[in-house]
């Protein structure tokens, strides 16, 4: 967690969590912190955790079960899943607008950064 950063603690967390999942830190039905455990340890609230908790389950990385705790998703990438999703949305706005793939590509390319290649 980076305090001075302007990124919001509860996106950080976020953005974090993803990560992990992405490299293979945190893998599939991998058991999670409380949010209370997780807060005490970063020294933040637990309203802040929980927002990050609650944004990560709607997008499909983590599941709460009751109880037991939560777990990451065993179910497919959510990265990848978010990923098709926006592509798919992203498709559909470029085609009501009247407009190809290769407009879209190039818009593409310059939301990333001036032809800069993604990863």
């Amino acid at each position: 967690m980076d305090p001075r950063s302007a990124v919001p603690p509860f996106e950080q967390i976020r953005v974090q969590v993803l990560a992990l999942i992405r490299q293979g830190q945190l893998e599939p039905e991998t058991r999670l912190p409380t949010v209370r455990k997780l807060a005490a340890d970063l020294g933040l609230a637990p309203n802040t955790v929980a927002r990050a908790y609650r944004e990560l389950e709607l997008n499909g990385a983590i599941e709460t079960r009751g109880r037991h705790g939560t777990f990451v998703s065993g179910h497919d990438d959510p990265i990848q899943r978010q990923a098709q999703k926006a592509a798919e949305e992203y498709a559909g706005h470029i085609r009501a607008l009247g407009l190809g793939h290769s407009e879209a590509a190039a818009f593409l390319d310059t939301a990333f950064g001036a032809g800069a290649k993604a990863p």
